[in-house]
């Protein structure tokens, strides 16, 4: 009786595991500031539904984003606006935008994303990203 279901178990499991389809690959095109290798280590904490290439011939999608702009305030500036104005909003702030592209060029999903502590944040931005490509899109597709 217990080997018998020991070979039910091994049957569940490899039928499962055959029934899965295979994962689109996704190719992040690299960035002169390095943002693209937060992206991929986002692609991977996040658990993304794509398999990360480095190679661009023959991947399904095409990750393009645009440089990070940091926005920041001088020291100087933010002690002068906390003493005589408002203090909220003066950390630094760093913004980018991604596009997801298919094989034949055509835009199939694009975003944006601002976050406070920009300069000091590159990995919130990018599992903001990461995130909002798994629900927003492949999610969607299936």
């Amino acid at each position: 009786m217990k080997r018998l279901l020991m070979m039910l178990m091994v049957l569940t499991v490899t039928a499962n595991a055959l029934a899965q389809a295979p994962k689109p690959t996704l190719y992040i095109e690299p960035m002169e500031d390095g943002f693209d290798t937060y992206i991929a280590a986002a692609m991977l904490k996040k658990e993304v539904a794509v398999q990360v290439t480095t190679k661009e011939e023959g991947s399904t999608y095409t990750l393009k984003a645009t440089k990070v702009e940091i926005k920041s305030e001088s020291g100087a500036g933010k002690i002068a606006r906390c003493l005589f104005a408002y203090c909220a909003g003066i950390a630094d702030t760093g913004s980018t935008s991604v596009t997801l592209v298919s094989k034949d060029g055509i835009v199939l999903w694009s975003y944006s994303v601002n976050k406070g502590r920009g300069a000091a944040n590159r990995q919130s931005m990018a599992e903001a990203i990461a995130k909002h490509l798994n629900n927003d899109y492949l999610k969607k597709k299936k």
